[in-house]
């Protein structure tokens, strides 16, 4: 027995399109704001993050830590607002296997679940496309 609270909308019937949307949606403002996050820390601390890349052994630390914060916290500016986002999704996507290779491997599940999460979220945003609610929906099309 269904039963709805009046006034309430029955997602059930949605049209597939519209769900997909706001699926698209949901997932780019999760993603987007996670890196956004994440970039503004690198940014404003980015003698320690230089430092950590060294310590890993990243090469090129210096340059490889001011590359990451800024694709993560643009990156995470593009898929928030669905414009061009498939480049930015496939670097942040790059991003998270590196740090699960070089930080997380060998540790228990639990040490990588949100990176590995986050990978397979902008993996998936680089195949589907941002949605309709996106600027990229916005622009004129070819």
């Amino acid at each position: 027995m269904n039963q709805m609270t009046p006034g309430a909308r029955n997602l059930d019937n949605l049209p597939t399109d519209q769900n997909k949307d706001v699926a698209l949606l949901l997932l780019r403002i999760g993603v987007g704001i996670i890196f956004i996050y994440a970039g503004w820390g690198k940014l404003t601390g980015i003698e320690n993050v230089q430092g950590f890349f060294g310590n890993i052994g990243i090469p090129l630390p210096g340059l490889m830590a001011w590359v990451v914060a800024i694709v993560e916290f643009v990156g995470g500016i593009m898929v928030l607002a669905g414009a061009y986002i498939r480049i930015p999704a496939i670097l942040l996507a790059i991003i998270m296997v590196v740090a699960i290779l070089t930080t997380k491997l060998g540790e228990p599940f639990p040490a990588y679940r949100v990176d590995l999460l986050l990978l397979l979220m902008s993996a998936s945003l680089a195949l589907m496309g941002p949605g309709s609610y996106s600027v990229d929906d916005l622009l004129p099309k070819k």
